[in-house]
């Protein structure tokens, strides 16, 4: 599918109320990504690259998730920083992934997008709940890249 159709099918309100919503329960930041173009290489590889490119390994807690999609090549992946990766190991993001291919298979993109969100950010306020002192280190926007 080509990027531009993909996008056009996203609602981006509601991806972005999802982030904030989920946000507002944990110190963690969520993003999502869309890439434009095609996919070189592996996309947990390409994810892995996006998520430094963007800083998120610079939050305080190292509790970033970053949503990877290339509807290109019909593939995505989900990224956890090293401590929300401790904190919930490979069989979290397996089922994460699982959730969100089935609404994706079935062209429910945005659902995809905002129940992986939701999976993502209850795990993060079981794990790092929302303090007082909290702030929104990155954008909750939907980034195209």
């Amino acid at each position: 599918m080509r990027t531009r159709e993909f996008l056009s099918k996203l609602e981006h309100n509601r991806i972005i109320q999802a982030i904030r919503a989920a946000e507002s329960k944990t110190s963690g930041e969520i993003r999502v990504l869309i890439q434009r173009g095609k996919l070189n290489s592996d996309p947990f590889v390409a994810a892995r690259k996006k998520f430094q490119r963007l800083g998120m390994h610079k939050t305080r807690e190292r509790n970033g998730v970053l949503i990877f999609v290339a509807p290109r090549v019909h593939k995505f992946a989900v990224v956890g920083d090293e401590a929300i990766h401790q904190k919930c190991g490979d069989e979290f993001w397996r089922d994460v992934v699982e959730r969100m291919r089935t609404h994706f298979k079935n062209e429910d993109f945005s659902q995809a997008l905002i129940e992986g969100v939701n999976e993502i950010g209850n795990l993060l306020a079981r794990h790092f709940p929302g303090t007082s002192r909290d702030t929104n280190e990155l954008p909750d926007d939907v980034i195209e890249s």
